[in-house]
């Protein structure tokens, strides 16, 4: 009985050393947009979780004490930084686990334009670029590649893995780039306003042609000379569609276009209704410019 406990054990021990039962790296991502690109290069060794909910915004999110829990059990947390997720700069600040993404030599960031730009308002600072990286193939590739590195550097066991996952990644993404850009040519000139200031990295990639927003965040409630300056342009017919989003239904935006010939569309920027799995992140691309195309659409 002791001889078959001991060989028991003795192959338990084997089946650890050789990481057949090694501890799977808990990685948490703050938003679904990281989630989605993560999970991308993670297939087949783990999955990550999510702290904040499609419900939720990460502009004006609030920490709840599972939050915190998850935070700290967590291997590695993955965030964009400050500018995007205020909420965290405080518990992460001094967290060794915590991987910023704004940190990250040599990306593509898009700069804010100062025009109108307040990057200081309401005791927030939304920094000098869009943190809306996860729109924009360029920085979205070079994101994918940061992750992988550092998810080798903790788990080296599976770095091919890794590697493979993210050279699959960049070469679905470069076809993918290559169909949005004819999906998009033909309503690319067509004028629209959005919600709030999201979309540049997409805008910029297919060059449309995006009139205004109506809030730099969707904290800041629309200035008044802003939503004259959309309700004239609306009445002139300079726009196609005016573009709402999901978890902001401001009554503002019924309001200005009342009396316009405009069509109203919806752009979810944060992949609320999309479930994580192997994929979504190119789903969710699909959904944002199949959205453009149906609003813009003749």
């Amino acid at each position: 009985m002791k001889t078959k406990f001991a060989l028991s054990i003795a192959a338990l021990m084997g089946l650890v050393s050789n990481g057949a039962m090694a501890q799977e790296l808990h990685v948490l991502t703050s938003i679904k947009p990281i989630q989605m690109i993560t999970e991308e290069i993670m297939l087949g060794a783990g999955s990550p979780d999510v702290l904040l909910q499609s419900n939720a915004s990460p502009h004006d999110y609030a920490l709840k004490p599972s939050d915190v829990k998850k935070i700290n059990q967590a291997d590695l947390v993955i965030w964009f930084g400050e500018g995007l997720e205020p909420f965290l700069g405080g518990v992460l600040e001094e967290k060794e686990s915590a991987f910023e993404l704004a940190d990250v030599p040599n990306v593509s960031l898009r700069e804010y334009s100062h025009e109108g730009h307040n990057h200081d308002h309401d005791g927030h600072n939304h920094g000098l670029y869009d943190p809306h990286f996860w729109l924009g193939y360029q920085p979205t590739v070079q994101m994918a590649k940061a992750i992988s590195d550092k998810l080798i550097s903790l788990d080296a066991e599976h770095a091919d893995l890794y590697q493979a996952n993210y050279q699959k990644f960049t070469q679905t993404y470069a076809d993918k780039h290559k169909q949005l850009k004819a999906l998009l040519e033909p309503v690319k000139q067509n004028g629209y306003f959005v919600f709030h200031d999201a979309y540049g990295y997409f805008e910029q990639d297919y060059q449309l042609n995006n009139l205004g927003h109506f809030t730099v965040s969707p904290e800041r409630k629309p200035g008044a000379k802003t939503l004259i300056k959309i309700r004239n342009q609306l009445r002139s017919n300079d726009a196609k569609c005016v573009f709402s989003e999901p978890q902001y239904t401001p009554a503002v935006i019924e309001t200005v276009m009342r009396g316009s010939e405009a069509k109203k569309g919806v752009l979810d920027p944060v992949a609320s209704t999309i479930d994580v799995k192997p994929g979504s992140y190119f789903e969710f691309i699909d959904q944002i410019a199949n959205s453009f195309v149906v609003c813009l659409s003749e």
